[in-house]
Protein backbone atom coordinates (compact mmCIF):
# COMPACT_ATOMS: atom_id res chain seq x y z
CA UNK A 1 0.00 0.00 0.00
CA UNK A 2 3.13 2.70 1.01
CA UNK A 3 4.54 1.63 -2.16
CA UNK A 4 1.28 2.36 -4.72
CA UNK A 5 0.62 5.39 -2.50
CA UNK A 6 4.52 6.51 -3.72
CA UNK A 7 4.61 4.75 -7.11
CA UNK A 8 1.31 5.64 -8.46
CA UNK A 9 1.78 9.61 -9.00
CA UNK A 10 4.76 8.91 -10.52
CA UNK A 11 2.86 6.72 -12.87
CA UNK A 12 0.34 9.24 -13.72
CA UNK A 13 3.46 12.16 -13.88
CA UNK A 14 4.92 10.19 -16.91
CA UNK A 15 0.98 9.62 -18.52
CA UNK A 16 0.55 13.85 -18.26
CA UNK A 17 4.15 13.91 -20.23
CA UNK A 18 2.36 11.64 -23.00
CA UNK A 19 -1.40 12.74 -22.95
CA UNK A 20 -2.37 15.24 -25.95
CA UNK A 21 -5.91 16.73 -24.15
CA UNK A 22 -5.25 20.02 -22.11
CA UNK A 23 -7.80 20.25 -19.51
CA UNK A 24 -7.70 15.95 -19.43
CA UNK A 25 -3.88 16.29 -18.06
CA UNK A 26 -5.28 19.36 -15.41
CA UNK A 27 -7.42 16.93 -14.46
CA UNK A 28 -5.50 14.40 -13.86
CA UNK A 29 -4.15 16.55 -10.77
CA UNK A 30 -7.86 16.30 -8.59
CA UNK A 31 -8.04 12.54 -9.57
CA UNK A 32 -4.79 11.50 -8.43
CA UNK A 33 -4.87 13.96 -5.22
CA UNK A 34 -8.43 12.23 -4.48
CA UNK A 35 -7.17 8.82 -5.23
CA UNK A 36 -4.00 9.74 -2.97
CA UNK A 37 -6.08 10.93 -0.05
CA UNK A 38 -8.62 7.46 0.23
CA UNK A 39 -4.95 5.45 0.84
CA UNK A 40 -4.00 8.10 3.28
CA UNK A 41 -7.27 7.82 5.17
CA UNK A 42 -6.92 4.10 5.22
CA UNK A 43 -3.29 4.06 6.35
CA UNK A 44 -3.79 6.55 8.81
CA UNK A 45 -7.29 4.75 9.82
CA UNK A 46 -4.87 0.99 10.16
CA UNK A 47 -4.25 0.18 13.61
CA UNK A 48 -0.27 -0.12 14.32
CA UNK A 49 3.11 1.16 13.00
CA UNK A 50 4.34 -0.77 9.79
CA UNK A 51 7.89 -0.49 9.73
CA UNK A 52 9.86 -1.97 7.29
CA UNK A 53 13.58 -1.95 6.13
CA UNK A 54 13.15 0.94 3.97
CA UNK A 55 9.69 2.82 3.73
CA UNK A 56 7.15 2.81 7.16
CA UNK A 57 4.61 4.74 8.70
CA UNK A 58 4.79 5.27 12.55
CA UNK A 59 2.35 7.94 14.56
CA UNK A 60 4.63 11.26 13.29
CA UNK A 61 4.41 10.26 9.64
CA UNK A 62 0.71 9.79 9.89
CA UNK A 63 -0.38 13.20 10.79
CA UNK A 64 2.25 14.36 8.46
CA UNK A 65 1.04 12.18 5.57
CA UNK A 66 -2.75 12.87 6.21
CA UNK A 67 -1.88 16.86 6.48
CA UNK A 68 -0.05 16.83 3.01
CA UNK A 69 -2.07 15.15 1.15
CA UNK A 70 -5.18 17.00 2.07
CA UNK A 71 -3.39 19.87 1.35
CA UNK A 72 -2.44 18.64 -2.02
CA UNK A 73 -6.09 17.50 -2.87
CA UNK A 74 -7.40 21.28 -2.43
CA UNK A 75 -4.87 22.49 -4.19
CA UNK A 76 -5.23 20.01 -6.98
CA UNK A 77 -8.93 20.93 -7.53
CA UNK A 78 -7.99 25.01 -7.16
CA UNK A 79 -5.31 23.97 -10.42
CA UNK A 80 -7.95 23.22 -12.92
CA UNK A 81 -9.46 26.42 -12.35
CA UNK A 82 -6.31 28.04 -12.39
CA UNK A 83 -4.73 26.19 -15.34
CA UNK A 84 -7.82 27.13 -17.67
CA UNK A 85 -6.90 31.01 -16.76
CA UNK A 86 -3.25 30.03 -18.26
CA UNK A 87 -3.36 27.81 -21.28
CA UNK A 88 -0.83 30.95 -22.65
CA UNK A 89 1.59 29.00 -20.24
CA UNK A 90 0.76 25.53 -20.70
CA UNK A 91 0.31 22.71 -18.47
CA UNK A 92 2.82 20.21 -19.62
CA UNK A 93 5.31 20.83 -17.19
CA UNK A 94 3.26 22.16 -14.31
CA UNK A 95 0.85 19.13 -13.86
CA UNK A 96 3.98 16.35 -14.30
CA UNK A 97 6.19 18.12 -11.75
CA UNK A 98 3.15 18.60 -9.07
CA UNK A 99 2.76 14.90 -9.03
CA UNK A 100 6.19 14.07 -9.06
CA UNK A 101 6.38 16.91 -6.36
CA UNK A 102 3.41 14.71 -4.39
CA UNK A 103 5.28 11.32 -4.99
CA UNK A 104 8.09 13.06 -2.91
CA UNK A 105 6.83 14.12 -0.19
CA UNK A 106 5.51 10.90 0.34
CA UNK A 107 8.18 8.89 0.14
CA UNK A 108 10.18 11.53 2.48
CA UNK A 109 7.60 11.29 5.37
CA UNK A 110 7.47 7.68 4.98
CA UNK A 111 11.44 7.01 4.41
CA UNK A 112 12.60 4.84 7.50
CA UNK A 113 16.31 5.29 6.64
CA UNK A 114 18.16 8.36 6.87
CA UNK A 115 19.60 8.00 3.12
CA UNK A 116 15.95 7.56 1.05
CA UNK A 117 15.02 10.26 3.26
CA UNK A 118 17.61 12.27 1.70
CA UNK A 119 16.84 12.06 -1.26
CA UNK A 120 13.39 12.45 -1.06
CA UNK A 121 13.81 15.74 0.20
CA UNK A 122 16.31 16.76 -2.35
CA UNK A 123 13.59 15.50 -5.11
CA UNK A 124 11.13 17.75 -3.88
CA UNK A 125 13.88 20.51 -4.74
CA UNK A 126 13.99 19.46 -8.24
CA UNK A 127 9.93 19.03 -8.70
CA UNK A 128 9.29 22.12 -7.57
CA UNK A 129 11.82 24.31 -9.11
CA UNK A 130 9.81 24.39 -12.13
CA UNK A 131 7.13 25.18 -10.82
CA UNK A 132 8.68 28.32 -9.81
CA UNK A 133 9.48 29.38 -12.57
CA UNK A 134 6.17 28.78 -13.98
CA UNK A 135 5.68 32.51 -14.63
CA UNK A 136 8.83 32.57 -16.65
CA UNK A 137 10.18 36.12 -15.77
CA UNK A 138 13.16 37.91 -14.38
CA UNK A 139 11.74 37.90 -10.81
CA UNK A 140 10.80 34.04 -11.24
CA UNK A 141 14.06 32.85 -12.45
CA UNK A 142 16.23 34.52 -9.81
CA UNK A 143 13.41 33.28 -7.11
CA UNK A 144 14.17 29.44 -8.56
CA UNK A 145 18.30 29.92 -9.05
CA UNK A 146 17.49 31.37 -5.54
CA UNK A 147 15.60 28.45 -4.02
CA UNK A 148 17.90 25.74 -5.70
CA UNK A 149 20.96 27.13 -4.45
CA UNK A 150 20.63 27.67 -1.14
CA UNK A 151 18.09 24.43 -0.64
CA UNK A 152 20.59 22.47 -2.56
CA UNK A 153 23.89 23.88 0.19
CA UNK A 154 21.25 22.96 3.17
CA UNK A 155 20.41 19.86 1.94
CA UNK A 156 24.51 18.92 1.13
CA UNK A 157 25.08 20.10 4.89
CA UNK A 158 22.16 17.48 5.84
CA UNK A 159 24.13 15.08 4.54
CA UNK A 160 27.05 15.83 5.95
CA UNK A 161 24.99 15.80 9.21
CA UNK A 162 24.27 11.69 8.35
CA UNK A 163 27.39 10.92 7.50
CA UNK A 164 28.59 12.09 11.20
CA UNK A 165 25.93 10.25 12.39
CA UNK A 166 26.90 6.59 10.68
CA UNK A 167 30.81 7.60 12.03
CA UNK A 168 29.32 8.35 15.38
CA UNK A 169 27.98 4.28 15.21
CA UNK A 170 31.33 3.26 14.01
CA UNK A 171 33.12 4.85 16.83
CA UNK A 172 30.71 3.76 19.21
CA UNK A 173 31.71 0.22 17.99
CA UNK A 174 28.33 -1.45 19.15
CA UNK A 175 26.02 -0.17 16.76
CA UNK A 176 25.85 -2.08 13.40
CA UNK A 177 27.54 1.52 10.71
CA UNK A 178 24.26 1.43 9.20
CA UNK A 179 21.28 4.77 8.21
CA UNK A 180 18.36 2.44 9.00
CA UNK A 181 16.71 4.68 11.23
CA UNK A 182 15.12 2.00 13.48
CA UNK A 183 18.89 0.33 13.70
CA UNK A 184 20.18 3.70 14.91
CA UNK A 185 16.78 4.63 17.54
CA UNK A 186 18.15 0.44 18.94
CA UNK A 187 21.63 1.47 19.37
CA UNK A 188 21.22 5.01 20.35
CA UNK A 189 22.98 4.62 23.46
CA UNK A 190 26.02 3.57 22.18
CA UNK A 191 26.49 6.37 19.78
CA UNK A 192 29.51 8.70 20.13
CA UNK A 193 28.03 11.73 21.28
CA UNK A 194 30.56 14.43 19.98
CA UNK A 195 29.91 12.79 16.39
CA UNK A 196 26.12 12.32 17.04
CA UNK A 197 26.09 16.42 18.39
CA UNK A 198 27.68 17.29 15.30
CA UNK A 199 25.55 15.07 13.01
CA UNK A 200 22.37 16.51 14.63
CA UNK A 201 23.98 20.22 14.22
CA UNK A 202 24.67 20.01 10.64
CA UNK A 203 21.20 17.81 9.67
CA UNK A 204 19.08 20.50 11.54
CA UNK A 205 20.73 23.04 9.80
CA UNK A 206 20.46 21.26 6.33
CA UNK A 207 16.89 20.51 7.00
CA UNK A 208 16.13 23.55 8.76
CA UNK A 209 17.06 25.72 5.46
CA UNK A 210 14.57 23.24 3.29
CA UNK A 211 11.79 24.59 6.64
CA UNK A 212 12.77 28.03 6.51
CA UNK A 213 13.74 28.72 9.89
CA UNK A 214 15.72 31.96 10.20
CA UNK A 215 18.55 32.87 9.35
CA UNK A 216 18.21 29.36 6.46
CA UNK A 217 14.93 31.17 5.09
CA UNK A 218 16.40 33.78 2.87
CA UNK A 219 15.11 31.64 -0.41
CA UNK A 220 11.80 32.17 0.93
CA UNK A 221 10.07 35.82 0.26
CA UNK A 222 11.16 35.33 -3.72
CA UNK A 223 10.21 31.82 -4.23
CA UNK A 224 6.84 32.47 -2.55
CA UNK A 225 6.57 35.58 -3.90
CA UNK A 226 6.92 34.56 -7.50
CA UNK A 227 5.21 31.26 -7.28
CA UNK A 228 1.77 30.71 -8.34
CA UNK A 229 -0.27 30.59 -4.94
CA UNK A 230 -0.90 26.96 -5.31
CA UNK A 231 2.69 26.24 -5.62
CA UNK A 232 2.86 28.73 -2.70
CA UNK A 233 0.50 26.89 -0.56
CA UNK A 234 1.80 23.38 -0.62
CA UNK A 235 5.38 24.79 -0.75
CA UNK A 236 4.78 26.61 3.01
CA UNK A 237 1.91 24.24 3.86
CA UNK A 238 3.39 20.86 2.78
CA UNK A 239 7.18 21.10 1.86
CA UNK A 240 7.84 22.31 5.22
CA UNK A 241 6.10 19.80 7.29
CA UNK A 242 8.14 17.38 5.98
CA UNK A 243 11.48 18.89 6.55
CA UNK A 244 10.06 19.90 9.80
CA UNK A 245 9.45 15.37 10.13
CA UNK A 246 13.11 15.26 8.69
CA UNK A 247 14.18 17.36 12.14
CA UNK A 248 12.07 15.02 14.38
CA UNK A 249 14.10 12.30 12.99
CA UNK A 250 16.91 13.83 14.44
CA UNK A 251 15.82 14.92 17.13
CA UNK A 252 13.82 11.44 18.07
CA UNK A 253 17.60 10.06 17.73
CA UNK A 254 19.28 12.81 20.52
CA UNK A 255 16.44 11.91 22.83
CA UNK A 256 16.91 7.81 22.66
CA UNK A 257 21.05 8.94 23.15
CA UNK A 258 19.90 10.99 26.07
CA UNK A 259 20.70 14.14 24.59
CA UNK A 260 17.43 15.88 24.09
CA UNK A 261 18.41 18.62 26.44
CA UNK A 262 20.94 19.98 23.77
CA UNK A 263 18.44 19.44 21.13
CA UNK A 264 16.07 21.04 22.81
CA UNK A 265 17.77 23.99 23.56
CA UNK A 266 18.80 24.45 19.64
CA UNK A 267 15.51 24.41 18.56
CA UNK A 268 14.17 26.61 21.10
CA UNK A 269 17.23 29.23 20.16
CA UNK A 270 16.32 29.03 16.05
CA UNK A 271 12.97 29.42 17.06
CA UNK A 272 13.29 32.41 18.75
CA UNK A 273 15.13 33.90 16.38
CA UNK A 274 12.70 33.17 13.67
CA UNK A 275 10.06 34.52 15.28
CA UNK A 276 12.08 37.74 16.20
CA UNK A 277 12.93 38.19 12.01
CA UNK A 278 9.94 37.43 11.27
CA UNK A 279 8.17 39.70 12.96
CA UNK A 280 11.03 42.70 11.64
CA UNK A 281 10.43 41.66 8.21
CA UNK A 282 6.26 41.97 8.68
CA UNK A 283 6.22 45.52 9.51
CA UNK A 284 5.79 47.59 6.68
CA UNK A 285 5.72 44.64 4.17
CA UNK A 286 3.90 45.98 1.01
CA UNK A 287 4.41 42.66 -0.81
CA UNK A 288 1.37 40.58 0.19
CA UNK A 289 3.00 36.69 -0.95
CA UNK A 290 6.34 37.81 0.56
CA UNK A 291 4.06 38.79 3.91
CA UNK A 292 2.90 35.44 3.85
CA UNK A 293 6.41 34.02 3.35
CA UNK A 294 7.56 35.62 6.37
CA UNK A 295 4.48 34.49 8.25
CA UNK A 296 6.17 30.97 7.19
CA UNK A 297 9.36 32.08 8.70
CA UNK A 298 7.24 32.81 11.96
CA UNK A 299 4.89 30.01 11.99
CA UNK A 300 8.22 27.50 11.70
CA UNK A 301 9.75 29.38 14.74
CA UNK A 302 6.30 28.30 16.45
CA UNK A 303 6.55 25.20 15.68
CA UNK A 304 10.69 25.00 16.70
CA UNK A 305 9.63 26.73 20.07
CA UNK A 306 7.01 24.32 20.74
CA UNK A 307 9.06 21.24 20.39
CA UNK A 308 12.23 22.96 22.18
CA UNK A 309 10.05 23.51 25.37
CA UNK A 310 8.63 19.89 25.31
CA UNK A 311 5.33 18.34 27.13
CA UNK A 312 2.05 20.09 26.81
CA UNK A 313 3.95 22.53 24.23
CA UNK A 314 5.13 19.45 22.20
CA UNK A 315 1.38 18.56 21.48
CA UNK A 316 0.55 21.93 20.89
CA UNK A 317 3.83 22.29 17.98
CA UNK A 318 2.14 19.22 16.28
CA UNK A 319 -1.36 20.02 16.24
CA UNK A 320 0.03 23.47 15.42
CA UNK A 321 1.51 21.69 11.80
CA UNK A 322 -1.84 21.06 10.90
CA UNK A 323 -3.58 24.19 11.67
CA UNK A 324 -0.49 26.13 9.82
CA UNK A 325 -1.44 24.41 6.79
CA UNK A 326 -4.51 24.75 5.91
CA UNK A 327 -4.48 28.28 6.56
CA UNK A 328 -1.71 28.50 4.67
CA UNK A 329 -3.41 26.76 1.89
CA UNK A 330 -6.17 29.18 2.66
CA UNK A 331 -4.61 32.28 2.50
CA UNK A 332 -2.00 31.32 -0.60
CA UNK A 333 -4.96 30.27 -2.83
CA UNK A 334 -6.76 33.55 -1.79
CA UNK A 335 -3.73 35.63 -2.70
CA UNK A 336 -3.35 33.86 -5.80
CA UNK A 337 -6.77 35.16 -7.02
CA UNK A 338 -6.65 38.54 -5.89
CA UNK A 339 -3.02 38.86 -7.35
CA UNK A 340 -4.54 37.39 -10.57
CA UNK A 341 -7.69 40.00 -10.48
CA UNK A 342 -5.42 43.16 -9.34
CA UNK A 343 -2.22 42.04 -12.06
CA UNK A 344 -0.79 42.94 -8.95
CA UNK A 345 0.08 41.63 -5.21
CA UNK A 346 1.67 45.66 -4.17
CA UNK A 347 -0.23 46.86 -1.56
CA UNK A 348 0.23 50.53 -3.43
CA UNK A 349 -2.08 48.68 -6.32
CA UNK A 350 -4.30 46.35 -3.97
CA UNK A 351 -6.88 47.63 -2.44
CA UNK A 352 -10.90 47.11 -1.45
CA UNK A 353 -10.79 43.25 -1.95
CA UNK A 354 -13.50 42.50 0.05
CA UNK A 355 -15.95 45.01 -2.56
CA UNK A 356 -13.95 44.03 -5.81
CA UNK A 357 -14.06 39.86 -4.78
CA UNK A 358 -16.26 39.28 -2.36
CA UNK A 359 -15.03 35.50 -1.18
CA UNK A 360 -11.28 35.92 -2.58
CA UNK A 361 -11.26 39.21 -0.65
CA UNK A 362 -13.37 37.83 2.93
CA UNK A 363 -10.94 34.39 2.66
CA UNK A 364 -7.74 36.66 2.55
CA UNK A 365 -9.06 38.55 5.65
CA UNK A 366 -10.29 35.51 7.74
CA UNK A 367 -6.98 33.51 7.12
CA UNK A 368 -5.22 36.95 8.33
CA UNK A 369 -7.50 36.74 11.56
CA UNK A 370 -6.81 32.66 11.50
CA UNK A 371 -3.22 32.73 10.92
CA UNK A 372 -2.54 35.37 13.64
CA UNK A 373 -4.24 33.28 16.55
CA UNK A 374 -7.44 35.44 16.74
CA UNK A 375 -10.01 33.08 18.17
CA UNK A 376 -11.85 31.37 17.12
CA UNK A 377 -9.55 29.65 14.75
CA UNK A 378 -7.55 26.55 15.07
CA UNK A 379 -4.26 28.36 15.28
CA UNK A 380 -5.55 30.33 18.22
CA UNK A 381 -5.71 27.14 20.09
CA UNK A 382 -2.67 25.29 18.91
CA UNK A 383 -0.68 28.58 19.91
CA UNK A 384 -2.35 29.07 23.26
CA UNK A 385 -1.41 25.25 24.19
CA UNK A 386 2.30 25.91 23.50
CA UNK A 387 2.13 29.20 25.39
CA UNK A 388 0.28 26.93 28.45
CA UNK A 389 3.03 24.47 27.76
CA UNK A 390 5.90 27.22 28.03
CA UNK A 391 4.45 29.05 31.37
CA UNK A 392 3.90 25.08 32.64
CA UNK A 393 7.38 24.34 32.40
CA UNK A 394 8.73 27.31 34.19
CA UNK A 395 10.03 29.19 31.02
CA UNK A 396 8.42 32.79 31.44
CA UNK A 397 10.75 34.87 29.83
CA UNK A 398 10.35 32.97 26.77
CA UNK A 399 6.68 33.06 26.65
CA UNK A 400 6.65 36.99 27.37
CA UNK A 401 9.23 37.11 24.56
CA UNK A 402 7.00 34.63 22.47
CA UNK A 403 3.93 36.95 22.77
CA UNK A 404 5.50 40.29 22.50
CA UNK A 405 6.71 38.96 18.78
CA UNK A 406 3.25 37.60 18.33
CA UNK A 407 1.81 40.56 19.06
CA UNK A 408 4.48 43.00 16.54
CA UNK A 409 2.97 40.30 13.69
CA UNK A 410 -0.18 40.95 14.51
CA UNK A 411 -0.12 44.82 13.90
CA UNK A 412 2.48 44.23 10.88
CA UNK A 413 0.31 41.95 9.04
CA UNK A 414 -2.80 43.40 9.89
CA UNK A 415 -1.20 47.40 8.31
CA UNK A 416 -1.17 45.51 5.26
CA UNK A 417 -4.19 43.17 5.21
CA UNK A 418 -6.60 45.80 5.94
CA UNK A 419 -5.66 48.40 4.10
CA UNK A 420 -5.59 45.65 1.03
CA UNK A 421 -8.91 44.54 1.64
CA UNK A 422 -10.63 47.30 3.02
CA UNK A 423 -12.09 50.28 0.60
CA UNK A 424 -14.55 50.60 -2.47
CA UNK A 425 -14.88 48.46 -5.44
CA UNK A 426 -12.25 48.74 -8.02
CA UNK A 427 -12.88 48.23 -11.69
CA UNK A 428 -11.13 45.46 -12.51
CA UNK A 429 -9.06 45.33 -16.49
CA UNK A 430 -7.98 41.97 -15.60
CA UNK A 431 -12.10 40.79 -16.13
CA UNK A 432 -11.03 37.98 -13.14
CA UNK A 433 -14.00 36.69 -11.18
CA UNK A 434 -14.39 34.17 -8.37
CA UNK A 435 -15.35 31.05 -9.62
CA UNK A 436 -15.86 27.48 -7.83
CA UNK A 437 -12.78 25.76 -8.76
CA UNK A 438 -10.87 28.95 -7.53
CA UNK A 439 -12.68 29.27 -4.08
CA UNK A 440 -14.17 25.85 -3.11
CA UNK A 441 -10.89 24.68 -1.60
CA UNK A 442 -9.54 28.11 0.55
CA UNK A 443 -13.26 27.89 1.84
CA UNK A 444 -13.33 24.32 2.61
CA UNK A 445 -9.69 24.82 4.46
CA UNK A 446 -11.15 28.11 6.27
CA UNK A 447 -13.94 26.04 7.51
CA UNK A 448 -11.64 22.90 8.83
CA UNK A 449 -9.38 25.33 10.44
CA UNK A 450 -13.21 27.05 12.00
CA UNK A 451 -13.73 23.74 12.72
CA UNK A 452 -10.18 23.12 14.81
CA UNK A 453 -11.07 26.31 16.76
CA UNK A 454 -14.15 25.08 18.53
CA UNK A 455 -13.58 20.81 18.58
CA UNK A 456 -11.00 18.91 18.25
CA UNK A 457 -11.94 15.35 16.83
CA UNK A 458 -11.11 12.23 19.18
CA UNK A 459 -9.38 10.84 15.94
CA UNK A 460 -7.30 14.30 15.53
CA UNK A 461 -6.60 14.02 19.32
CA UNK A 462 -5.66 10.41 19.61
CA UNK A 463 -3.36 10.89 16.45
CA UNK A 464 -1.24 13.91 18.28
CA UNK A 465 -1.22 12.21 21.44
CA UNK A 466 0.33 8.99 19.55
CA UNK A 467 2.93 11.59 17.02
CA UNK A 468 3.93 13.39 20.77
CA UNK A 469 4.39 10.13 22.98
CA UNK A 470 7.23 9.48 19.82
CA UNK A 471 9.48 12.16 20.94
CA UNK A 472 9.26 10.92 25.15
CA UNK A 473 6.61 13.69 26.17
CA UNK A 474 3.37 12.90 28.05
CA UNK A 475 0.87 15.97 26.16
Amino acid sequence: MLLLLILFPLFAAGLSLVLPWYRVRSWLLPVCGGLHLLLTGYLVASPGAVIGPWIGIDALSRLVLAVTSLLYFGCSIYAVGYLDLRRDRGNRTMVPCLLAFLSAMTLAVTARHLGLLWMAVEATTIASAPLIYYNRNRLSIEATWKYLLLCSVGIALAMLGMLFVAYAAMVGGNVPVSLQFDVLLAGAQALSPPWLHAGFVFLLVGFGTKMGLAPLHSWKPDAYGEAPGMVGALLAGGLTSVAFLAILRAMQLMIAAGDGAMARQALLGLGLLSLLVAAIFMVRQSDLKRLLAYSSVEHMGILAIGVGIGGLATFGALLHLVNNALTKGCLFLAAGNIQRAYASKRLSEVRGAMATLPISGGLFLAGFLAITGSPPFGPFISEFTILRGIFAGGQFWVGLVMLLLLATVFIGMGATVLPATQGEAVPLETGFHDSLLLVISPICFLLLILLLGVWLPEPLRIALTDAAALLEVTP
